[in-house]
């Protein structure tokens, strides 16, 4: 899309918060009609999402606890990019640093946005597999519980919504209904 082509345009934009992961602003725009109005925006430098699969169709997810949702989720492994890394780095090392896997093969699925309403990040989605153990090393924040599962025990999992993560969800509706 060409920047005229752009139907809302900001004519003042603040920063509200410059965290370590995430910034927010306050965009003003015109809409089409002339009216104006606030737009919200969190940005964020972007992740990775991996869906690790082991010998037998069995899957390596993560559980951790989620402040944002005051809940323990069951997720794919994944992780925010870091200043200056490629996606794919980012994506190994995310793998071993949570799950204690190293991948020797690797594929990139597809890109998609987490909430584009109101925030900038973009997952880029990883198959990989023919996998390797090492040992996790997760962040000094992170406290992750390692849960394999196979792929009868997973579509049980989602229809008794125990699986609740967005792009986890994206990750293995694709792994389930793949060729």
């Amino acid at each position: 899309m060409k920047k005229e082509e752009i139907p809302e345009k900001t004519y003042k934009s603040e920063q509200l918060f410059n965290g370590r992961i995430i910034k927010l602003r306050k965009d003003l725009v015109i809409l089409p009609d002339g009216r104006k109005t606030t737009r919200e925006i969190v940005e964020h430098p972007g992740a990775v999402v991996i869906l690790a699969e082991k010998e037998g169709q069995t899957i390596i997810l993560v559980r951790q606890f989620r402040k944002a949702v005051e809940e323990f989720l069951l997720e794919l492994p994944a992780g925010t990019i870091e200043p200056s890394e490629k996606r794919i780095d980012c994506a190994r090392r995310e793998l071993e640093e949570e799950t204690g896997y190293l991948a020797e093969s690797w594929q990139e699925i597809f890109d998609f946005y987490s909430a584009p309403g109101f925030c900038s990040e973009r997952l880029t989605f990883y198959y990989a597999h023919d996998l390797i153990k090492t040992k996790s090393n997760t962040d000094q924040d992170e406290f992750i519980e390692i849960v394999e599962v196979n792929r009868e025990d997973i579509s049980i999992m989602i229809k008794k919504r125990q699986i609740r993560d967005a792009k986890s969800l994206v990750g293995i509706l694709w792994w389930l209904n793949r060729c």
